[in-house]
């Protein structure tokens, strides 16, 4: 159970209310993550550590079983420390299920306190191509963030020199303020919950053992990644403490606009020009693809303008079944005409009967006699 969950209202750092839904969380998340990124606020060190905040409340609400496990510790009421039954009392049967059920299990004097803790989740933009993004790559991202020290590996300690055990808490992390019945435990106050304490700081990282510097990241973009859509990398974020594993590295991905082409789900999306002539009589056209090869599309006599038309397996190929081209065919009335077309639209004109707008007429006049 992590100590803060106690302290913070990860609603309100989100800005959302608690009965927002995951699409509502996840809405705010991305609005507020893009105004502090790092990236877009450099030398910035509120941002920064606002979007530290706003990345560790998404974390929580934005995981269905984290969500549920934090809005059960907040309804407990718990004042923020850690809670422990002393072992010299005895509640009766039942009694340690129900703090275990309410706290996540009561922790004894002597255990550990407070232990490996997860690093936090960073998060970049990555802007793609259309034909990128649709078809899948691997490419490099530089990002800067905290990473391990390269000057203590890690340990805060300068070079020639480690960290000693807390004298204070004696390695345990967390000193115990007994208070009759029950006792409570808090981090210690001189080693700030680390277990040791450094003597002799690293010069680079202060002691800490992390250092803001750029570093680059492998990401392999699956085929099909949408607008918006976030990828994970699991372990690529800042590194934990007290040997904790690290946080997620979250790849917001942004798909630049095609000139041609359009995106429906796995599908994908042109419009063709086509004359009378091959919407009238029927047609074999060329359709162009997003991989520069060209298929032929057969048109039926009569085709009308804006009929959609379905070429398989050319559309995207994600993990699932390939999508398909969907053709949308617009009629092309030229603007002008020679004297052979003249002459041969007039023959057409008078070699056809009546209007395609007299069917509306007549539907009209029968919707009219209807009402009366």
């Amino acid at each position: 159970m992590q100590r803060e969950w106690f302290e913070k209202d990860y609603y309100a750092t989100l800005g959302v209310a608690q009965s927002a839904t995951a699409k509502e969380i996840t809405k705010a998340y991305r609005k507020l993550a893009r105004q502090f990124h790092p990236d877009t606020n450099p030398n910035n060190a509120a941002a920064e550590e606002k979007f530290k905040e706003v990345s560790s409340a998404y974390d929580v609400l934005g995981d269905e079983e984290k969500r549920k496990e934090y809005d059960e510790v907040r309804r407990s009421g718990s004042n923020g420390g850690g809670f422990r039954m002393d072992p010299n009392f005895s509640g009766g049967e039942g009694f340690g299920d129900i703090f275990s059920q309410m706290f996540g299990g009561a922790r004894r004097r002597g255990s550990a306190g407070v232990g490996p803790q997860r690093g936090g989740d960073i998060e970049a933009t990555l802007t793609l191509d259309f034909s990128d993004a649709v078809q899948g790559l691997t490419t490099e991202l530089h990002i800067t963030s905290e990473a391990q020290c390269t000057g203590c590996n890690g340990s805060g300690a300068r070079q020639g020199t480690t960290p000693k055990r807390c004298p204070t808490c004696q390695g345990r992390g967390s000193v115990d303020d007994n208070q009759g019945v029950f006792a409570f435990s808090s981090p210690c106050p001189q080693c700030s919950g680390r277990t040791v304490i450094i003597e002799y700081p690293c010069a680079a990282c202060r002691g800490t053992g992390r250092e803001m510097r750029p570093r680059d990241v492998n990401v392999r973009i699956p085929a099909g990644v949408a607008d918006g859509q976030r990828i994970r990398l699991k372990g690529r974020g800042t590194p934990g403490m007290n040997g904790g594993p690290a946080g997620d590295l979250f790849v917001m991905c942004h798909v630049a606009a095609h000139k041609i082409f359009g995106r429906d789900g796995s599908h994908l999306t042109v419009r063709l020009p086509i004359t009378f002539a091959e919407a009238a009589l029927g047609a074999d056209i060329e359709v162009p693809t997003l991989s520069g090869e060209a298929v032929t599309l057969r048109l039926k006599a009569g085709t009308q303008s804006g009929s959609r038309h379905r070429v398989k397996g050319k559309g995207i190929a994600s993990t699932k079944s390939p999508g398909d081209l969907i053709v949308s065919v617009d009629v092309v009335v030229p603007t002008e005409l020679t004297e052979d077309q003249k002459d041969a639209v007039v023959a057409f004109a008078k070699a056809t009967d009546g209007s395609p707008r007299d069917t509306v007429f007549a539907q009209a006049k029968q919707s009219k006699r209807a009402a009366s």
